[in-house]
């Protein structure tokens, strides 16, 4: 006959603890209800989460990875390797771990592959834009000076899946706090290009990178930062100590090299165009402190003067250089310095100004495009491709289609190297500090596995980039696959 518990405990045949509170069985399904909780907990948490992200079009959209041990086959393809100006065929594209393994030709390569058919497309390289700011691109002025800084990260964060889905997987952003937005894309909580970023643009008080209101002057020792330096949108700096101290706090933050403003620009409202901006020991500053670093510096400027100040300095990317003459571009090919330059041109894809001093700038800019593509190319400069477009929401699908402006300066293919191999090339200055680590922008073994499939011959023009809704059918990120369509 059954006893109570304190029957048993009164009679001494029980032990105290007869509600079993720590018996192993007990503690063992305790265990197993916690776990079961923290597990639903998680989902929930992970769904929510995932459901905000894809509010704001953030949600992953990778299609399928690499499967683990077993290679991809790229097949029945034209491609263009990135620096041959000529497109290729007879060879399939061998892809595994993420990176380019090799160039079988046709019908050689292994047999466990995965295939993927491209129907005789076109292949190209991943797209490159080296001057891109991530998250400026698609706020307004007005927003990118005023707003949280938290809206501007999520619309930034939306921004890299669409830049990525109109074939760019490579942006290099001259400026802005892009860190965080580069961490999230290279841990897959979003989508987006690979970025290698500047962190805030290094300015002189009443330079390009100088947004401050006029009523906030003068600055006084202990003063507060003030907003676009407090988000890391620019760092304002006078005087060789305070370059130092600027450029390396960028550096340490994770910068993959250094932006300075050495001139004038159009969207600033208070610094002429012509005006020169950082001396000379100022910008040799920056430079050291990168240098230290295994990097470089890449400088704002459109004029002579501030130009060949940057080649004194030891700069190694000059960002526009629109106004340049005949000798000044010269001198950048004397000193195998890269040109990032961009089709600024008096068209509807401009950057939209309404303060009459940004348009008058602007203009001044336009008249100098074409110039500086026909003198650079006759020079032989190493030039790659940006667009810079900024603070203009919407006016981010006119990447593709700036690219395409290119072929009015050059050949097709020779405008799609500078957004590919040349790219790449420029990218890889940054030496050490390049997060990635390997070849961008070609189709090469070893290189990383960043391929796109078009319908569309790049050997006649490029204006199939400008649709890519319809004309890209496959976009692959390091050996994944993050759009197909064939």
């Amino acid at each position: 006959m059954c006893m109570t518990c304190c029957e048993a405990i009164e009679t001494g045949v029980a032990a105290i603890d007869c509600c079993l509170c720590g018996a192993p069985q007990t503690q063992a399904a305790f265990a197993r209800i916690e776990a079961d909780i923290s597990r639903r907990q998680f989902l929930g948490g992970t769904a929510a989460v995932i459901g905000m992200f894809a509010g704001f079009g953030l949600a992953p959209r990778e299609l399928r990875a690499q499967t683990p041990g077993r290679p991809t086959l790229l097949t029945n393809l034209r491609f263009f390797d990135g620096t041959t100006l000529a497109m290729q065929t007879g060879r399939d594209i061998l892809i595994e771990g993420g990176r380019i393994t090799g160039l079988p030709a046709t019908g050689t390569g292994p047999e466990d592959a995965e295939i993927i058919d491209c129907g005789g497309r076109s292949v190209t390289p991943g797209l490159i834009d080296c001057h891109w700011h991530t998250t400026l691109v698609s706020v307004s002025q007005i927003a990118a000076l005023t707003q949280d800084i938290a809206l501007i990260h999520l619309v930034a964060g939306q921004e890299a899946g669409a830049t990525l889905m109109r074939g760019f997987t490579t942006v290099r952003d001259t400026g802005g706090p892009a860190f965080g937005l580069k961490m999230a894309i290279d841990r897959s909580v979003v989508s987006g290009p690979r970025i290698f970023p500047s962190g805030a643009m290094v300015s002189q008080t009443s330079g390009h990178g100088d947004f401050r209101l006029l009523n906030t002057l003068p600055r006084m020792p202990g003063d507060a930062p003030d907003y676009t330096e407090s988000t890391g949108v620019a760092a304002i700096a006078d005087g060789r100590d305070e370059v130092l101290r600027r450029t390396r706090e960028q550096l340490m933050k994770g910068a993959t090299q250094i932006k300075i403003m050495a001139g004038g620009g159009v969207a600033s409202p208070y610094d002429p165009l012509e005006t020169a901006q950082f001396t000379l020991d100022e910008m040799r500053a920056a430079v050291e402190a990168a240098e230290d670093y295994g990097t470089y510096v890449c400088a704002h400027v459109y004029t002579p003067t501030g130009i060949l100040r940057c080649i004194e300095a030891g700069v190694r990317s000059i960002e526009h250089g629109h106004l340049a003459d005949a000798a000044t571009i010269r001198a950048m090919a004397e000193a195998d310095l890269w040109w990032s330059i961009q089709p600024f041109l008096a068209d509807d894809d401009a950057n939209q100004y309404t303060d009459p001093r940004s348009i008058a700038k602007q203009d001044q800019v336009s008249r100098g495009t074409v110039q500086a593509f026909e003198i650079g190319r006759a020079e032989g400069v190493n030039m790659a491709f940006g667009t810079d477009i900024l603070m203009n929401p919407g006016a981010s699908q006119s990447q593709g289609r700036q690219l395409a402006k290119l072929t009015r300066f050059m050949p097709p293919l020779e405008a799609l190297r500078m957004a590919t191999g040349n790219a790449g090339e420029l990218l890889a200055l940054s030496g050490q500090r390049d997060p990635y680590q390997g070849r961008l922008g070609v189709i090469a073994e070893g290189a990383h596995a960043d391929i796109l499939v078009w319908d569309g011959d790049p050997e006649t023009n490029l204006d199939f980039i400008d649709d890519p809704s319809t004309n890209l059918r496959l976009v692959m990120k390091g050996g994944r696959v993050f759009k197909e369509t064939l």
